[in-house]
């Protein structure tokens, strides 16, 4: 099966104008930018064919072509990461069975993750698309909460149904669970943001109007849910690593820290 990855990256992000290109200090001392470490990150996972870094900016472009990276410029009108996902699919020559969209924000992504998403939709031919859910250890639960508590919008949180499809996403922490009250496992999913598509399922989504949920979270995937086209939960294991993305400025000290005890 024909795969390839596309990083969607853009300049003018609401939260943190300029994201893609923070450096991130590296457990050596030296300093990486944040869509260089995407990058790498990607190209590490097996069973891959191409990866692209796809924008609108020309710094990011530059930037990217500088240590390597193969570059698709996409249309400055695309709303987000799907959207530009299925802009760069168009401008391929030749058409995927499978198109990943890993984000440019999510460096600590292992690629077991992304291997596991890629074999799921390998394993069922009539799943559309997928994305990844990892269940909170206790540290990632604190940051959620303490996100919330401090009125930042960090990561987001996944329920979905027996059959692993997903009931809803949200930046709010779901379920709900009382102070004092939380059980062993915790039962709140951290959404992984990467998703596989077939190309018909990105033909669908720029087809479809976006939703009023979509609007409200500034979740991409809510597009998929309210036209009532299931997106499967793919639960992964992070075997020990602290998963988290960059979604704030305070994040880059979590990822510091994180890459410094990996």
């Amino acid at each position: 099966m024909k795969t390839v990855i596309f990083i969607p990256a853009r300049y003018a992000s609401t939260r943190y104008p300029g994201k893609p290109l923070v450096d991130i200090r590296q457990k050596d001392g030296s300093a990486k930018s944040l869509i260089r470490m995407s990058w790498e990150a990607a190209c590490a996972i097996e069973g891959v064919d191409a990866v692209y870094v796809a924008t609108d900016d020309a710094r990011i472009a530059e930037h990217a072509r500088s240590f390597g990276a193969a570059v698709v410029m996409t249309s400055s009108t695309c709303e987000n990461g799907t959207a530009r996902c299925a802009d760069a699919l168009a401008q391929l020559d030749g058409r995927p069975d499978l198109v990943v969209n890993f984000q440019g924000d999510a460096p600590l992504t292992p690629p077991w993750f992304v291997e596991e998403l890629i074999a799921a939709m390998q394993a069922d031919p009539t799943a559309m698309m997928a994305t990844p859910v990892l269940r909170c250890d206790r540290q990632t639960y604190d940051n959620f909460v303490e996100d919330r508590q401090n009125g930042r919008v960090g990561g987001t949180t996944a329920v979905f149904d027996a059959k692993q499809n997903a009931l809803y996403f949200s930046k709010e922490v779901l379920p709900y669970i009382a102070p004092g009250k939380l059980p062993t496992p915790i039962p709140v999913f951290h959404h992984v943001g990467v998703y596989a598509y077939r190309p018909d399922a990105l033909k669908a989504y720029v087809e479809a109007p976006i939703s009023t949920l979509e609007t409200l979270e500034g979740l991409e995937q809510l597009r998929f849910l309210s036209a009532g086209m299931p997106v499967r939960c793919v639960e992964v294991d992070a075997r020990g690593r602290l998963f988290w993305e960059l979604n704030n400025p305070e994040d880059v000290a979590r990822i510091e820290a994180a890459l410094e005890a990996q």
